[in-house]
């Protein structure tokens, strides 16, 4: 069982990541387009559909995240959607190709495919399995909320830290050569 304050941290602040990804990518829709072509898993005629359904995916995720009718499922839509981001970029850095823009944030920052992005997303199949645990009945309190509410700031904080971070890895890479 989970404590209800902390599903309620998990299911927002996966809700946040996800439908944060699907603003930046809605940004610039041709650029993640053109992100997914670069992992060659789609043939290019294709991107042009499967990059906004990828979209729509994130948002209804994260709706489902929100939604008190959906959780459950929306648990188990994001880790099928993180699982399958992950093997996208398990298999294209199999094949080498460690210079692509995972696609992750849209055209503002670009995060080059890494062992740095199967850890964190890791991190976050491993909140969405904990999300699918069996709620523990307790009603929640003001200090609840308060915690819950600075719990999903300071992981969202971390998250974009990781990733600037990540980032900051391409670029420094990039000045090398």
């Amino acid at each position: 069982m989970i404590d209800p304050a902390l599903h309620a941290v998990l299911r927002g602040t996966l809700a946040a990541v996800l439908l944060g990804a699907a603003l930046h990518k809605l940004r610039d829709l041709h650029a993640f387009r053109v992100a997914l072509g670069d992992y060659r898993l789609v043939p290019w005629p294709l991107t042009g559909l499967v990059a906004p359904l990828l979209v729509a995916a994130e948002v209804a995720v994260g709706a489902a995240l929100l939604s008190p009718w959906a959780r459950p499922t929306g648990f188990a839509a994001a880790a099928g959607l993180v699982g399958l981001y992950s093997a996208a970029i398990a298999v294209n850095l199999l094949r080498g190709r460690r210079d692509i823009d995972c696609g992750c944030f849209g055209p503002a920052l670009r995060v080059a495919l890494g062992a740095g992005l199967l850890v964190r997303n890791a991190l976050l199949l491993a909140a969405a399995a904990a999300g699918m645990l069996p709620v523990a009945a307790r009603p929640l309190t003001a200090f609840d909320a308060a915690t819950i509410a600075g719990s999903v700031a300071f992981l969202l904080v971390a998250h974009a830290a990781a990733v600037h971070l990540l980032a900051g890895r391409r670029l420094r890479r990039e000045a090398a050569t």
